[in-house]
């Protein structure tokens, strides 16, 4: 009768954790640093019940930018031929795209109560997730 054993690869299950445990802190700091943003937004005359701007939504979304970026990441540093200067083009291609929902809601104003200080609030959060998740997936692919 034959046996199956299962062998766990301690490096790899580390390896994995230290990644979840520095994309948990990312998401953290970056939703942290995204409320700071709202308040200026608001404080410069976006509404305070203007959707995007309110805590479960810019929560959810900073925190599903950082993992949908962390899965682009990992594809493109396991396929591409020199992945550093494929992020190096991507990383500032994919933010500006990430600009182009802003600025249709701008001048499309399909969310009511939609202001230029909004706008402006969310492309600033836009920044802050590249800025905080960035040195996040470099930190996380260096295996230590």
């Amino acid at each position: 009768m034959a046996t199956t054993t299962v062998r766990t690869d301690r490096h790899t299950t580390g390896s994995r954790l230290r990644t979840a445990l520095i994309l948990i802190v990312a998401v953290v700091v970056a939703v942290a640093a995204n409320s700071v943003v709202a308040l200026v937004a608001i404080s410069a005359g976006a509404p305070a019940t203007y959707g995007p701007l309110t805590f479960p939504a810019y929560a959810l979304f900073t925190a599903l930018g950082v993992i949908v970026g962390w899965i682009g990441w990992s594809l493109v540093r396991r396929r591409a031929r020199d992945p550093r200067r494929a992020l190096t083009m991507l990383v500032p291609v994919v933010t500006l795209a990430s600009f182009i929902p802003d600025v249709l809601l701008l001048v499309l104003r399909f969310i009511p109560g939609t202001t230029v200080s909004a706008v402006v609030g969310l492309m600033i959060m836009h920044l802050v997730v590249v800025a905080v998740a960035v040195p996040a997936y470099v930190w996380a692919s260096n295996r230590s």
